[in-house]
């Protein structure tokens, strides 16, 4: 039975994983009912497996038959603060207010996936494999935690990990079962920029007699815009949106400060720097220019994730060879979200790819897409993408 067909026998337990995760979705860094699921589906696999301790990781490591590179697999496990809105037949949360709005739980099916097909031919392995299931994903740096918890020496320090590997289910965009991916950006670092101008407030007829800070707000939103196209290249861009903006309580009221926060997207190491000194800049010569005293916070979240060009011809390869090459695309260009994996693959080679996962009978170009309450995902894919991830890890010798 060839990788592809094992993966296809595997199916209906991984839907019934995935669906008892999606029944029970966890937010953040603590997911001790996802934990316990993943374990028991590991149990019985010749895994040597610990948990994390400023987080509910696993990690799992499968000895391989060969001295060869030790390889690293991804898997993040946390749901979204989303209520669901999900199409009639899809699977449903059970906990109001949470949704595995991303397909997280489609991810940490596959992997356990290819864990079972991987423990299946062990001995063909050219070194180890590092299973990694991952909390806190979204905006809580997990990643940065497991990598600082040692998974990357976590078959031993002397087989620290070779190269790295994580997928993307994505509810949009792809067909099902399609693989995308690309050499180098493939997605953007995550920035956020929190600003809050102070000022004295005072009555709405007189602001000669106060020192207003909404005026001086406003004209930061729409400069630090400017300061986009007039300070960084086209071809290396910068996205800046301003998501919250708060000021004042009553329409006759000029209130003491005015607070905003955006979200600041960037596609190279260089240009995210640069955007951490140019921003708060342009905000603080405003405030000055009004009078008005700021506070500025710049904090940088999650870094490029960028593919490595051998790492990211590996994926397309092995893409095409198991699952034919009508399922492969190349990425034009990156995506503008941001993904903690960035972390992994600051510390070694590898590679981060998507698999379509749009429910049949959507159209790619405009079904809801991640973090939609009414996204949902195509569980057929299951299997191609364990079969995938188990593959990627054979090929490395």
């Amino acid at each position: 039975m060839d990788l592809l067909d094992a993966a296809r026998t595997l199916q209906p337990e991984l839907v019934a994983l995935r669906r008892a995760l999606h029944a029970e979705p966890e937010v953040g860094l603590r997911l001790p009912l996802t934990r316990r699921k993943v374990l028991d589906a590991l149990a019985g696999l010749p895994l040597e497996i610990t948990t994390g301790t400023g987080l509910d990781s696993v990690t799992a490591v499968l000895r391989g038959g060969g001295d060869g590179p030790t390889v690293l697999l991804r898997a993040d496990m946390d749901a979204l603060p989303v209520q669901e809105r999900a199409p009639a037949g899809a699977p449903e949360s059970g906990i109001p207010g949470r949704m595995h709005a991303c397909g997280h739980d489609l991810h940490t099916a596959i992997l356990v996936g290819a864990a079972r097909l991987l423990a299946e031919q062990r001995e063909l392995l050219g070194g180890d494999v590092v299973l990694m299931f991952q909390p806190g994903e979204e905006g809580e740096g997990g990643a940065r935690i497991m990598v600082d918890e040692g998974v990357l020496t976590a078959a031993g320090a002397d087989r620290p990990v070779g190269a790295a590997y994580a997928l993307h289910v994505t509810s949009a965009v792809l067909p099902a079962g399609v693989v995308a991916g690309r050499p180098g950006p493939i997605l953007a670092a995550a920035d956020r920029l929190r600003v809050v101008v102070r000022g004295r407030g005072g009555h709405g007829s007189s602001p000669h007699t106060a020192l207003d800070p909404v005026p001086a707000a406003c004209e930061m939103v729409t400069a630090l815009q400017t300061a986009v196209t007039r300070t960084f290249s086209v071809f290396d861009p910068v996205v800046v949106t301003v998501g919250s903006f708060h000021a004042g309580d009553a329409h006759n009221v000029i209130p003491d400060e005015a607070c905003f926060v955006a979200t600041v997207r960037s596609f190279s190491p260089a240009a995210g720097a640069r955007a951490a000194e140019v921003l708060p800049a342009v905000v603080r010569g405003i405030a000055a220019a009004h009078g008005l005293a700021v506070e500025v916070e710049y904090r940088q979240d999650y870094p490029v994730t960028i593919s490595g060009p051998d790492a990211a011809v590996e994926v397309a390869d092995t893409a095409r060879d198991l699952l034919g090459a009508d399922r492969w695309v190349e990425l034009e260009h990156p995506f503008a979200g941001s993904e903690d994996f960035s972390f992994v693959l600051q510390r070694v080679p590898g590679a981060f790819f998507f698999l379509g996962a749009t429910l049949p009978g959507r159209d790619p170009a405009d079904a809801p897409y991640n973090h939609s309450p009414e996204a949902a995902f195509d569980e057929s894919v299951l299997a191609d993408g364990a079969a995938l991830l188990a593959a990627l890890a054979l090929r490395r010798r």
